[in-house]
């Protein structure tokens, strides 16, 4: 890596880190986590920004604050909760690590956070950028917290050649940044870092370079190559999976299921579906006599290493059948829906054709002609819809 400044750190502080600061000073993003930085705020700020924007991420965030404004409420929440609080951002493991690291927290750390790199990083879901953030933001510690931001400017401002995904260039990136991270405002510092990457240093775009407040030290810029870093490895193929799906109506509102504890989107409800592509004969060998079916258009959703190509039916019962003893079954009406189940923007289109449907059926029936919660099914246990 070059350097603009080769000597001593603090000369590098001094060219470096105070125009950043001065910069950061007039023009940092107002974040409501950062108007209260307490480490919890940070916290939870910055594992929902691990993989969501910062402008979808804000009214996610104010709203689990006000629900779950501590550890304590946080360690104590029923998963349904969680996940309803949590429902389209994905990437559900990381609430789910979050309550573990509250209940531990709460048992073994007398509710607090610790204010040291090793205790922070023994907790669940918490490696080195969100520990690095905690420390320098919520307890002023100059840890560097090295986020997407920050590796593509310093792979910039160093002029880093190496592939900026992987383990080693995290590790280098950050060591550099240790030599002249200030000792006064090692929060603001981070901070700023992460301000630039996003509005100036971009990704995906030629950089502002004219507008920012470290060009002289940029070693990308003197050389012209600023937009062709930083150096990525190509990426692995997604594999490509096909499900069909059951959006399966009665009386008492739209199935649901809860998907296995473990896997992908675990523990989240669903709507029932099969591996695999289904025809219209095979999906009706599946349901009661009467069943009326019509084609649901078909849907994709892509996580990080697998895509769904989803299509399905529309199945209309009418009769109710009884629903397994099991607690993975339920019928949803749309207050369900909408407050109560936590289902995965995966199932997007569905989700929103399943509330517009309980509406219209809502509005077309009698007040007292449907129950106005959904819940177990209260008869006798029974075969599955899926039979």
């Amino acid at each position: 890596m070059q350097l603009f400044i080769d000597s001593e750190a603090g000369l590098w502080r001094t060219a470096f880190a105070q125009p950043l600061l001065g910069w950061y000073d007039r023009h940092a993003r107002v974040l409501p986590w950062r108007s209260d930085p307490t480490p919890y705020h940070v916290f939870v700020s910055e594992i929902m920004l691990q993989q969501t924007r910062v402008e979808p991420a804000i009214p996610y965030y104010e709203r689990f604050i006000r629900e779950l404004p501590d550890l304590q409420a946080l360690a104590v929440a029923s998963p349904e909760h969680l996940h309803k609080l949590w429902e389209g951002l994905g990437y559900y493991s990381r609430v789910q690590n979050m309550q573990r690291t509250a209940k531990k927290l709460c048992g073994e750390f007398r509710g607090e956070f610790p204010d040291s790199l090793p205790a922070l990083l023994s907790l669940p879901g918490i490696g080195e950028y969100t520990a690095g953030a905690i420390l320098s933001i919520a307890f002023s510690r100059p840890v560097p917290a090295v986020d997407g931001n920050v590796l593509r400017v310093l792979s910039r401002i160093a002029l880093y050649r190496e592939d900026i995904a992987s383990p080693r260039a995290k590790k280098e990136i950050g060591a550099l940044i240790s030599r002249f991270i200030p000792q006064e405002r090692p929060g603001d510092f981070n901070q700023a870092l992460m301000d630039l990457g996003a509005g100036i240093c971009r990704p995906h775009a030629a950089p502002f370079c004219e507008d920012c407040p470290v060009r002289e030290c940029c070693s990308a810029r003197k050389e012209g190559c600023a937009a062709a870093l930083p150096l990525r490895a190509p990426k692995k193929e997604r594999r490509t999976e096909e499900r069909t799906i059951f959006l399966v109506l009665s009386k008492r509102g739209v199935l649901l299921h809860r998907r296995p504890a473990q896997g992908l989107l675990a523990g989240l409800w669903e709507f029932p579906g099969l591996p695999g592509r289904c025809g219209a004969a095979e999906a009706a060998a599946l349901f009661p006599p009467g069943a009326v079916f019509s084609a649901l258009a078909p849907a994709r959703h892509i996580f990080t290493h697998v895509q769904w190509q989803m299509s399905g039916f529309l199945v209309r019962l009418n009769d109710i059948p009884a629903l397994p003893e099991e607690e993975n079954w339920r019928w949803a009406n749309l207050r369900a829906l909408q407050e109560e189940y936590a289902v995965p923007s995966a199932f997007k289109s569905y989700f929103r054709l399943a509330c517009a449907l309980e509406r219209a059926a809502g509005e077309a029936e009698a007040p007292e002609g449907r129950a106005l919660n959904g819940g177990p099914d209260e008869g006798s246990a029974g075969t599955s819809p899926l039979r």
